[in-house]
């Protein structure tokens, strides 16, 4: 058996990461495919025998499979209850799934198995109690609690994203609500902000100067420009920073957790997000439980989700 693959598969709206994964968490092989919405299941399926076939290796060697869906998922049944860029609505992932490849498979929500991929090879090894972060087009998040993810009762749980941050008056959301943190501190949020404030006032900035000559700007504009002492870059910084740093606190005050990891485009920012949202976390979290959690930056990257999805066919397949 430990001689045997995992299958990890991150499914995302535009592309498909998988990865064959031995029993201990090392990749042997990484790929992927472009998401074809129609034919999701087929296409991963066909993916695997091409690889296996690629590799002269038999079905045989395949385990099972554990796949990331962008949604909340009912982990009894592999039912995804919805997954919006997909048109999904109640869809039987896992059932599908294990008809076209014949694999056992167990479905979970993306941002739970890349938490789960962090906390077996990543920035939260060793870590029983962990919150992850991803800060990406939106904010994702999975939370693990003694060594195993939080469901919550419908599925939903971990959706850090959806806290609300601003109470009146904040951006609208595409969960249908306004205010919430991904309207700030995912990467649209952040360019959102920026472009707010270069149209509030005229006071230079190399970020005004970017805007003015590509007509856009992204979030890695910001926080190269924060990192250089810009002072509009810094006020932006500040703000996303405080609003992450304060949610995450409350989180941590209902958790403990021995670590809290940011991933996701947004985090490649590194050390000065890492200062900035720690400087103030500490502002507002229970000391003692300050104590004992550590804000750092997922090492994964794009290879979480599939680590993630591997370790949970391991754990719930074998």
């Amino acid at each position: 058996m430990k001689d045997q693959w995992l299958v990890g598969v991150d499914l995302g709206g535009t592309t498909i990461k998988m990865a064959f994964v031995s029993y201990y968490g090392e990749i042997i092989e990484k790929w992927e495919i472009p998401t074809n919405k129609a034919q999701i299941t087929t296409d991963v399926a066909k993916a695997i025998d091409s690889k296996l076939e690629e590799l002269n290796q038999p079905k045989s060697k395949l385990l099972g499979i554990g796949m990331g869906a962008p949604g909340p998922v009912n982990m009894d049944t592999g039912v995804v209850y919805e997954a919006v860029n997909l048109g999904w609505k109640d869809f039987p992932l896992k059932d599908q799934l294990e008809v076209e490849t014949g694999l056992s498979a167990i479905i979970d929500n993306d941002a739970n198995i890349a938490a789960i991929g962090e906390m077996w090879k990543g920035a939260g090894e060793g870590s029983k109690d962990l919150i992850c972060v991803t800060l990406g087009t939106g904010v994702g998040g999975g939370i693990i609690a003694n060594g195993n993810i939080v469901h919550g009762v419908n599925g939903a749980a971990g959706e850090i994203g959806h806290i609300t941050s601003i109470t009146d008056g904040g951006a609208p959301c595409n969960c249908g609500k306004s205010g919430c943190l991904e309207t700030i501190a995912s990467a649209t949020g952040v360019v959102r902000i920026t472009i707010e404030k270069l149209n509030e006032h005229s006071r230079p900035s190399v970020l005004r100067e970017e805007f003015e000559r590509n007509g856009t700007i992204t979030s890695k504009h910001v926080f190269d420009a924060a990192s250089v002492g810009d002072e509009l870059a810094k006020e932006v910084l500040d703000y996303i920073s405080f609003h992450l740093g304060f949610a995450l606190a409350n989180l941590a005050n209902g958790l403990n957790p021995e670590k809290i990891v940011l991933g996701g485009g947004v985090s490649k920012a590194g050390d000065i997000l890492v200062q900035s949202v720690s400087e103030h976390f500490h502002r507002y979290v229970f000391p003692r439980v300050g104590l004992g959690a550590k804000i750092s930056i997922a090492t994964l990257g794009n290879d979480a989700g599939v680590i993630g999805g591997a370790w949970l066919a391991k754990t719930n397949l074998l």
